[in-house]
């Protein structure tokens, strides 16, 4: 394989451990090079609007449930298990636990918010609330935590790097 066909397959697994959606991967890593992180994000946020009810579905596939540690090694895991590092009481880890098969139940998939910047007892309160959503609302709102998580893992990998980012080099 060529260091030209390495880099670009690096930049795609990037990409994926942002977004697990391979049309949003294509369209990202196929308008690359980037100049800068912003153009980067820019191209992301628009390729993510809207995801579709299937591609949500794929997304939520590489989430582990929230309160559960992350399997593996990849990016993917990485990024889950820094963003639900937070330790709590035994009690909120319970409650948090319960919402999540209440959830699964309702809407049958896995509860999905952005955890990074938010304490236990808020993604609690958050869970409460979406169950009571109707499907369509709730769908919504998954598509929007996906895109938030993704602007983040973004930015956490591409802040530093030099310009033309996804460039082949």
């Amino acid at each position: 394989m060529s260091d030209r066909t390495e880099a670009r397959e690096l930049f795609r697994d990037e990409l994926r451990a942002c977004l697990h959606v391979e049309r949003w991967v294509d369209e990202v890593a196929d308008a690359a090079p980037y100049a800068s992180l912003d153009e980067l994000l820019a191209a992301a946020m628009a390729a993510a609007t809207p995801l579709a009810p299937a591609e949500i579905d794929e997304a939520l596939a590489a989430h582990p449930r929230i309160g559960e540690k992350p399997t593996g090694d990849g990016a993917a895991a990485r990024f889950s298990r820094a963003e639900q590092s937070s330790a709590d009481a035994a009690e909120l880890a319970a409650a948090i636990a319960a919402g999540n098969r209440a959830y699964e139940e309702r809407f049958g998939r896995v509860f999905l918010i952005r955890a990074a910047g938010r304490s236990r007892s808020e993604i609690l309160d958050e869970l409460n609330r979406r169950l009571e959503l109707d499907d369509a609302s709730e769908l919504a709102v998954v598509g929007e935590q996906l895109r938030e998580i993704m602007l983040l893992r973004l930015e956490k990998l591409f802040a530093d790097a030099p310009t033309r980012i996804g460039a082949a080099t």
